[in-house]
């Protein structure tokens, strides 16, 4: 039997369909009779899915467990330039040229589609290009999801991608507005906080404590205006993919233990205890002894993009947090690095959590309205993780606390060291003919 990993929406009728017609083939081919009326029906399920396959416009691809290609719809030669009847049989990266925004081919670590035959994961991508048989350089969202046999072992891959080139052209230019508007509306309120701090200063001048209690309500909301201009910013480039990043190997448990006690202090202003725990709920391993051997949790990440994230969701839970604590976690398998940050909070209503990581969405309850707060930061946070084929989300129960998880593909060692020697060698960087990143 063979099992799918899904990604949702037109990806799951189209893998759906792939599935049907792998199905079929195998039944024809297998030889059984079980009567005309099975056959016929097969017949018309195959007919619909050939139909579908033929006329939608995202380009699908099926590859066997020897990556070659099996299928490979009437789009996916529009896109690629390659007639279907000549893709058939050869290895998809003959076909399929997938380039970083550099124009440098990617590497079996960053290929999303080797990155799925070999973590055995669903992958999603929208900071890939496709080099076009005519050379043309396209940009590309793809999705992935590996086809499982019993044992969970790929007897393959369904590729579905589209051409996604104009929507990049139209969110550049949402993002210039965004931050050009954004860049001249907060220089001025830069220029009134500092006035307002200069006020506030009894070095500088002498105001009554009316006066003051006004001025220090007018600081605090030019410093949260100067936070949303921020995070409008941010949250632009992440959205059309012009957010920096330099991945490199990074060692989790090391980083996240020295993170965590970087950010304590905050938590213990506020009475709150905090602790750094390494492996799972059930079986704890004491990250302070000198005589246990830990486990190496290697990621391919920007650390400084994933400190963001982890201090965002921290800073989020100390403020929520009246009593108790809040704990920073670390586990994994071969495939997933998890990272959890939990606290003793008040919890997040069932109805918020699907939620929460949308943009501008704010949970409504007095704590929140008192806060404050964008409604950005979490949005920002999904978006990064999202950067590297992650996923975030959150678990909660009403007066008992929330936790956030965060999964990162982990890399072996062997791969670590490759990406550290990658690292070290300065490779040429050719520019992606259209790229406006």
């Amino acid at each position: 039997m063979i099992t799918t990993l899904v990604i949702g929406g037109a990806s799951l009728i189209v893998i759906g369909l792939v599935v049907g017609f792998l199905l079929f083939s195998r039944r024809k081919s297998g030889g059984s009779k079980s009567g005309s009326a099975l056959a016929s029906s097969l017949s018309n399920e195959k007919m619909k899915s050939d139909i579908i396959l033929n006329t939608i416009v995202d380009g699908v691809m099926l590859l066997d467990d020897e990556q070659a290609i099996q299928l490979f719809n009437p789009a996916a030669g529009t896109i690629t330039g390659w007639e279907p009847k000549e893709a058939i049989g050869l290895d998809y990266k003959a076909v399929l040229q997938l380039i970083d925004d550099k124009g440098i081919q990617l590497d079996a670590l960053s290929d999303p589609i080797s990155k799925s035959f070999s973590q055995k994961i669903t992958v999603h991508d929208r900071s890939t290009y496709l080099q076009t048989r005519s050379k043309s350089i396209l940009s590309m969202d793809i999705s992935i999801s590996p086809l499982l046999d019993d044992k969970g072992e790929p007897r393959g891959v369904v590729v579905v991608f589209r051409d996604i080139s104009e929507e990049r052209k139209q969110e550049a230019q949402r993002a210039d507005f965004i931050s050009t508007a954004s860049h001249e509306m907060r220089t001025p309120v830069a220029a009134i906080e500092g006035y307002l701090a200069l006020a506030l200063n009894e070095k500088v001048s002498r105001v009554d404590e009316k006066a003051r209690s006004f001025l220090e309500k007018a600081h605090e909301s030019t410093k949260h205006l100067g936070e949303l201009f921020q995070d409008l910013l941010t949250s632009a480039k992440a959205e059309d993919g012009r957010l920096t990043n330099h991945p490199a190997v990074v060692e989790m448990s090391e980083f996240l233990e020295t993170l965590t006690d970087g950010l304590k202090f905050s938590a213990q202003k506020k009475g709150l205890g905090v602790e750094f725990v390494l492996g799972s709920q059930d079986s704890i391993i004491d990250a302070s002894s000198t005589n246990v051997v830990k486990p190496l949790y290697y990621v391919h990440v920007d650390p400084e993009r994933v400190s963001e994230v982890i201090t965002n969701i921290f800073d989020n839970a100390v403020k929520y947090t009246e009593s108790g604590k809040v704990t920073v976690g670390l586990t994994g398998d071969e495939n997933v690095v998890q990272v959890r940050v939990a606290d003793t909070g008040p919890g997040i209503p069932t109805s918020d959590v699907s939620h929460l990581f949308q943009k501008f969405y704010r949970v409504d309850n007095s704590a929140t309205r008192t806060i404050g707060g964008t409604g950005l930061g979490l949005f920002i946070c999904r978006k990064i993780i999202e950067m590297y084929s992650g996923r975030i989300w959150v678990e909660s129960e009403i007066g008992k606390g929330s936790t956030f998880f965060i999964n990162i593909p982990r890399v072996t060692r062997e791969q670590a060291e490759q990406l550290k020697r990658n690292e070290s060698v300065q490779l040429p960087h050719i520019s992606a003919p259209g790229s406006s990143i």
